[in-house]
């Protein structure tokens, strides 16, 4: 028996039907995260593994629909996905293959429903998104529609009963990823027609938007991105503490993705021109020690 198939026996997930649902939401995660599965996999109880898979494809599903063609087409399609999930949970069953696994995870971890709830509330803020007049329009971004969204899985490896305070170090720790996110995506975002820097922030460092559109490498372009990074790298330190605050067995996951941020930003760091034209990506062989460094703990864990 392969590791994926006892994950699923672990998770109480029985049914052929339901088991060939889980699989299919595997490999689509797979296709676009495979860092995902495999961490999960290798760093996860197994019981559960396969409703972070669930969780993960429910948010992937809902990025497509929100980043898919033109607007209008975009909200309509955002608009019926919203009232086919909340109907499905109302209800308690679905004949959409692509939900019944979140339903099923949902009887699991019955707190994942408000948190579905609560991202698919939130969902049309990226769908209007244009860009950001100031820093207190970014925050507002990250409290409306970055938080609700990580909290969909990140709920299901924090502790159980009341996540007051687990939640609020997730806060820190999302301002922080998101805005390397945003900086480490800047070219592919302006591609898009998304300015993702507040514009406070370019008149503060003397920076125009198409100085960046134009992949300009100009010394005040690379200090704004450097500041950037320092001001993201500065906010991922303090959100460390959510690490601790989950069970010890979902520890080791949580500070795999922590160190891949680190990764991330050591990489950016390194050739700042550079993000004006691609993201970085962090070093394969730093990752693959990460990985093994925290598997070996998992392991350990597991006695």
């Amino acid at each position: 028996m392969g590791r994926w198939e006892r994950a699923l026996d672990a998770a109480g997930v029985q049914d052929p039907g339901l088991r060939a649902d889980y699989g299919r939401q595997r490999e689509q995660v797979t296709r676009y995260k495979r860092e995902v599965t495999l961490a999960a996999g290798l760093l996860l109880p197994d019981r559960t593994v396969p409703h972070v898979i669930a969780a993960a494809a429910f948010m992937h599903r809902t990025d497509t629909l929100l980043d898919s063609g033109p607007l209008a087409q975009r909200r309509a399609a955002s608009a019926r996905w919203q009232r086919e999930v909340t109907e499905s949970l109302a209800a308690g069953r679905t004949d959409d293959p692509e939900l019944r696994p979140l339903l099923n995870s949902v009887g699991a971890h019955p707190a994942l429903r408000e948190r579905v709830l609560d991202f698919l509330a939130a969902a049309d803020a990226d769908l209007d998104f244009t860009g950001f007049a100031t820093e207190a329009e970014y925050q507002a971004y990250v409290d409306g529609y970055s938080l609700p969204g990580f909290m969909v899985v990140a709920g299901l490896l924090g502790p159980a009963g009341d996540q007051a305070v687990f939640r609020a170090a997730c806060r820190t720790y999302i301002d922080g990823a998101q805005r390397l996110d945003f900086v480490n995506d800047l070219a592919e975002d302006l591609a898009e027609g998304r300015l993702t820097v507040p514009e406070q922030t370019l008149r503060e460092h003397g920076v125009t938007r198409a100085d960046l559109e134009q992949a300009r490498d100009l010394p005040a372009v690379r200090t704004l991105l450097g500041d950037l990074l320092d001001r993201a790298d500065r906010t991922l330190a303090e959100g460390r503490a959510v690490s601790e605050l989950v069970p010890p067995a979902h520890r080791p996951m949580v500070r795999c993705l922590l160190g891949v941020d680190e990764l991330i930003s050591a990489a950016a760091r390194a050739d700042l021109g550079a993000l004006l034209r691609r993201s970085a990506s962090p070093a394969k062989a730093a990752a693959l020690r990460l990985l093994g460094r925290e598997y070996l703990r998992a392991r350990r864990l597991r006695g």
